[in-house]
């Protein structure tokens, strides 16, 4: 039967114009440099080599491949001089069978990555770093030669296509299997529950099987899995074997009633996610995605939008088991590229194949703000027509999208294409105005009412030391931030047609063109700051709105120093009511919904604590002459108001 053997340890790294290092991976070179602004990170060529014997196999029965799960962005690989594969696109698994070319021992393994500017190669413009290396896992993989395919866009040779029947009560399966063996060879499918027995089997390449009683995965409430596990036998003795988890459901999207799961109204909000980290880039490690799902998970989120590549095969097995609802996408981004169309199409290929199975993804996500800055309409048009049959041919169980630039118009022919449409759309904070945000709502839904219609970015720039009693449009303050956000959940209240919401960002992340909010080279939009060590006072205000487990907590904690005699403290809370006390005086009682506000006396040093039924926050605040220069934006030289 298959093995893995993860092979990370003790690489030769090789950069332009620096010594060799020895490095483990997960690694990247721009770690830093990606994340400290001017626009400046080393994007070139680097050499990775590793010297191994061979893993243990029987030659004579098994052969092995070499898996890479993240190369960005162009990888060559040569293994004891010999061209092994190349491969274009830096999110996504392949692998190479190197059987023919392993010795026994002292096997040299190169792998040359490049992230230079390469017009064939997506993504080549947008708002976050392009981060060069071998950043995600490496490992053997050793087979009988009779495998299950692995040679299909960095797939498994294993697709399970469950959907329910029988007014829910019952799954039917359809099963689906590719390998390489030919006389002798017979496949069996046993499907497993969560405690691992048996609810169905059969044999065949192709079959289709029914569980009875079925549990539907059925969002972050039930999010419950089945088991698929295929068996190769050849001349009755079992060659391989692969598995993977799966979830019963359905799902459609009306243009005026919104997302619907197994047959009932479940409107969807949530948030988007970028994969790096302060000081490692995207060389992450498991318990970081863990830590990120907690987080969202806790701020109640039931969708991520996984942007703008394809993500960690772990984050969407922790998708799938914490039950959210996932858009995912390639990085077609930002401008057409004539030379790139079949880069699109092979990483839309690698998308799908790669997480088909994978219950939490509904949509395939296309491209992302795409008229930013495209020369030829004609064939971006033409492209996006493409990649939308591609996807409908290969996986017609699941709907097409995109997300649209602020500046294209509901009008623009591009918007039409996919099944669902959302817009980026940052109203109030690049332009003045949050009302534009219900009047462009209303207007697109008045012209195109059977046109579904989300929003899959809108967010205000903030830093958790700026403060502000009068908070306003561009200050980056994390006062102004929560109003924002404020404003937009109400928003989104009065258009609960919308398919989706998605908050820009949960985390803030590296773009390393920026240079805003007194920290260059990051965009400051997310939720929680890029360390992941604080949630900013909107996540409060999102987790009163979406969790159902009880909390309060007091805003405007960090802006401790206060110039006003009369302060206005802000409580976000999903209880019905908050007391507040000052230095253990009641202040006042209120009831509400989720934003309370109180007007306090200040003088001196105030302790604060909100009580809301059983739950308690506490902070403190204090009386000031003179303000906090810690407080208000240094303007630098840079006068960017974004990326663009």
């Amino acid at each position: 039967m298959r093995r893995s053997l993860v092979l990370d340890q003790a690489w030769r790294f090789s950069q332009p114009g620096q010594p060799d290092a020895v490095v483990t991976l997960p690694h990247t070179w721009n770690n830093i440099d990606g994340q400290d602004g001017g626009n400046d990170y080393k994007r070139c060529a680097c050499t990775y080599r590793t010297t191994f014997d061979a893993p243990a196999y029987d030659a004579a029965a098994e052969c092995v491949y070499l898996q890479f799960e993240g190369v960005n962005a162009s990888a060559r690989i040569s293994l004891n001089g010999s061209e092994v594969c190349r491969h274009d696109g830096g999110y996504s698994t392949f692998r190479a069978d190197i059987t023919s070319l392993l010795k026994a021992t002292d096997n040299e393994l190169t792998v040359v990555v490049d992230n230079t500017v390469n017009d064939t190669v997506y993504p080549q413009k947008a708002d976050f770093t392009f981060y060069g290396g071998i950043y995600r896992d490496v490992s053997f993989v050793i087979v009988n030669k009779a495998h299950f395919d692995l040679d299909h866009f960095g797939g498994t040779g294993l697709k399970v296509t469950p959907k329910p029947e029988n007014g829910y009560k019952d799954g039917s399966v359809r099963v689906e299997t590719w390998h390489n063996a030919h006389e002798g060879a017979e496949i069996t499918v046993a499907l497993l529950d969560a405690q691992g027995n048996t609810v169905a089997q059969g044999a065949g390449t192709d079959q289709t099987l029914t569980i009875h009683g079925v549990h539907l995965w059925d969002g972050i409430e039930s999010p419950y899995l089945y088991t698929a596990v295929a068996t190769l036998t050849v001349n009755g003795t079992p060659v391989d074997e692969v598995r993977t988890r799966f979830g019963v459901r359905d799902f459609k999207v009306d243009a005026k009633t919104g997302f619907w799961l197994n047959g009932r109204q479940y409107p969807l909000h949530g948030v988007s996610r970028h994969q790096d980290r302060k000081g490692l880039g995207n060389a992450i490690t498991k318990a970081m995605h863990d830590e990120d799902m907690a987080l969202i998970k806790e701020m109640g989120c039931n969708t991520v939008r996984l942007a703008h590549y394809q993500h960690d095969q772990y984050f969407y097995n922790l998708c799938d088991e914490a039950g959210m609802v996932v858009w995912a996408e390639i990085p077609y981004i930002s401008e057409h590229m004539n030379n790139g169309r079949e880069n699109t199409i092979s990483q839309m290929n690698e998308l799908i194949v790669q997480n088909y199975n994978h219950p939490c993804i509904v949509c395939w996500g296309v491209s992302n703000e795409i008229t930013i800055s495209t020369k030829d309409k004609k064939d971006m048009l033409d492209n996006h027509h493409e990649l939308n049959d591609l996807c409908h041919r290969m996986d017609p169980t699941r709907l097409t999208t995109l997300a649209c630039y602020a500046m294209c118009g509901p009008f623009n022919p591009v918007a039409h294409i996919t099944d669902l449409v959302s817009w980026n759309l940052y109203l109030g904070w690049y332009v003045p105005g949050l009302f534009l945000n219900d009047l462009w709502m209303d207007f697109f839904h008045l012209v195109y009412p059977n046109r579904p219609l989300g929003y899959s970015e809108y967010g205000a720039e903030a830093m958790p030391n700026l403060h502000s009693a009068k908070p306003r449009r561009g200050d980056h303050t994390e006062d102004y931030q929560a109003r924002y956000h404020e404003y937009m959940l109400r928003c989104f209240d009065r258009h609960k047609w919308l398919w989706a919401t998605h908050v820009w960002n949960m985390f803030d992340f590296a773009a390393d063109a920026r240079d805003q909010g007194g920290e260059p080279g990051m965009n400051h939009k997310g939720l929680v700051t890029f360390d992941r060590k604080i949630k900013k006072d909107s996540f409060y205000l999102y987790k009163a709105w979406w969790s159902k487990d009880p909390f309060v907590y007091i805003a405007g904690r960090r802006y401790a120093d206060r110039t006003e005699s009369t302060t206005t403290v802000t409580v976000y809370t999903n209880q019905p009511s908050v007391a507040l006390y000052a230095n253990g005086k009641k202040v006042g009682e209120q009831t509400g919904d989720k934003v309370f506000r109180f007007k306090l006396p200040l003088q001196g040093e105030v302790e604060l604590k909100a009580v809301a039924g059983d739950c308690i926050d506490q902070t403190t605040i204090r009386k000031v002459d003179t303000p906090n220069p810690a407080y208000k934006l240094q303007k630098g030289k840079s006068q960017s108001a974004n990326w663009v």
